[in-house]
């Protein structure tokens, strides 16, 4: 596997990065495995200083850090620098919190004694990570099981080392221990031999569907917990008493954010018949006033794809769903720019028979579709094999709650932006992948929940604990 920089805005090589070798892959694991030994008589405190420290240097060097994301994969620079601002909320928030839900959680019980459950680090993890957010997706995963104790192993995206090497290099200058997180040029033939290795006790994956059935199916084999977040293709519910113009304004914000490569960006827009009309020629408006250009330019409004590769792929599913019978409303016109750009497009009259019904069309590409009733739009929202996100719009917000209550994803959000912060959990259901990151969940995604009960004197006499258990009379 080739890890490579190429500027998405240009074309231009920038830098290739050595493939990891055996020697390299060796060194984590033990290194790492170490470190999970030393972290249990360690207090979390401790930790928490660390992450901290992480935080105070991600600000401090966020101009930096956002220029070597948006060249790695392209996006618009004040958007590199929200994320770099995202991940030292996120590292923040589990140095101030983490100790407190990580205390141990008693439980009343018939059994003689004091029962409760610890909440105790469980050994390395394998981190496999994308392209388009590259120091959020590690992120998420890294700040929970730093400060669980959990020493971490990343292979990020071929297409964003540099993301991945400046973010190691700031977790190091942080004074974390070595092995804290490891970054490898992985291959995936590499990435199942981790897997594999009896130190390594759990995986995270966030990415595609096919990368995550064969990444969980080495994990099945060797029975490692897991956890998966695959993309969606959100649902965006426009109801009938919905403000038309609050409507619009969130609609192009959230397909246009990060050039439409988000998993939760909403790609399937739901109007009620009565705002139909009125609401597709808004929409329109709002992309024709895009200006693509220089990502690192603050006058540019939309960025190059992350690839050509991913260009490649996304315009062959705007032809397939057009010879497929679906109308172009905007855009899917040439760039006169030399990066890896597609115009804006919204597609419509996308039937249920149209090849490209199901698929997630990641990049600037709007789905629009006209309903009747409540019903209708919340039966469309769930004719999708994903369930991850989505948005309702509403004039009462009880209404759109009913709504958002029947849409079958992981997150629904009424009358608002779809926001990651580290106290809200995330994740999907369906294909969208399981469990859950941030938030307490996702501190607890991968801790072994261990139950200890504890007798002043041993009671035999007790019948539901002691002998009973063993089914004694």
């Amino acid at each position: 596997m080739a890890y490579k920089t190429v500027n998405p805005y240009n074309n231009e090589l920038v830098k290739s990065y050595p493939d990891a070798t055996s020697e390299e892959i060796e060194k984590a694991l033990s290194t790492g495995h170490a470190l999970y030994k030393q972290w249990r008589d360690e207090p979390i405190a401790d930790r928490a200083k660390i992450l901290h420290k992480i935080a105070d240097l991600l600000r401090k060097n966020e101009d930096e850090l956002a220029k070597i994301a948006t060249i790695d994969m392209g996006k618009l620079l004040n958007e590199s620098k929200g994320e770099v601002e995202l991940c030292a909320i996120i590292a923040d928030y589990y140095a101030d919190n983490g100790e407190d839900l990580l205390k141990p959680t008693p439980i009343s019980t018939q059994a003689t004694g004091a029962a409760e459950i610890l909440h105790q680090s469980t050994g390395v993890l394998m981190m496999v990570e994308p392209w388009n957010f590259p120091y959020y997706q590690i992120m998420r995963v890294f700040a929970p099981n730093f400060i669980v104790g959990n020493p971490m192993i990343l292979k990020h995206a071929s297409n964003t080392p540099g993301s991945a090497a400046a973010f190691e290099k700031i977790v190091k200058e942080s004074g974390a221990p070595d092995g804290s997180l490891t970054n490898l040029f992985a291959s995936y033939d590499q990435v199942s031999d981790i897997i594999a290795d009896q130190r390594v006790q759990g995986v995270a994956l966030t990415g595609s569907k096919r990368g995550g059935q064969s990444v969980a199916a080495v994990a099945g084999q060797n029975l490692k917990k897991n956890s998966m977040e695959l993309g969606g293709s959100d649902a965006f519910v426009v109801l009938s008493d919905a403000d038309l113009d609050t409507a619009v304004d969130l609609a192009w914000r959230v397909r246009i954010y990060n050039n439409g490569q988000v998993c939760t960006s909403n790609k399937r827009f739901i109007v009620a018949d009565n705002l139909y009309d009125e609401f597709l020629a808004k929409l329109k408006d709002a992309f024709a006033k895009l200006k693509p250009g220089d990502p690192m330019d603050p006058s540019t409004t939309y960025a190059p794809m992350n690839s050509a590769r991913a260009k490649a792929k996304l315009q062959g599913q705007i032809d397939k769903a057009i010879e497929g019978g679906a109308k172009v409303a905007f855009g899917n016109g040439p760039v006169d720019l030399p990066g890896q750009f597609i115009q804006p497009t919204i597609l419509t009259d996308i039937s249920k028979d149209n090849p490209e019904f199901y698929d997630e069309l990641f990049g600037p590409v709007a789905q629009v579709f006209k309903v009747g009733s409540d019903q209708e739009a919340i039966d469309l929202a769930n004719d999708s094999e994903l369930g991850l996100g989505g948005i309702v719009l509403s004039g009462d917000p009880a209404h759109g709650r009913a709504v958002a209550a029947k849409i079958e994803t992981g997150m629904v959000f009424v009358n608002s932006f779809l926001v990651s912060l580290p106290e809200l959990p995330f994740g999907g259901v369906k294909g969208s992948g399981y469990g859950r990151e941030m938030s307490q969940l996702g501190l607890n995604a991968f801790v072994n929940d261990k139950l200890v009960v504890t007798s002043q004197t041993p009671d035999w006499g007790n019948p539901a604990g002691g002998l009973a258990v063993f089914g004694g009379k």
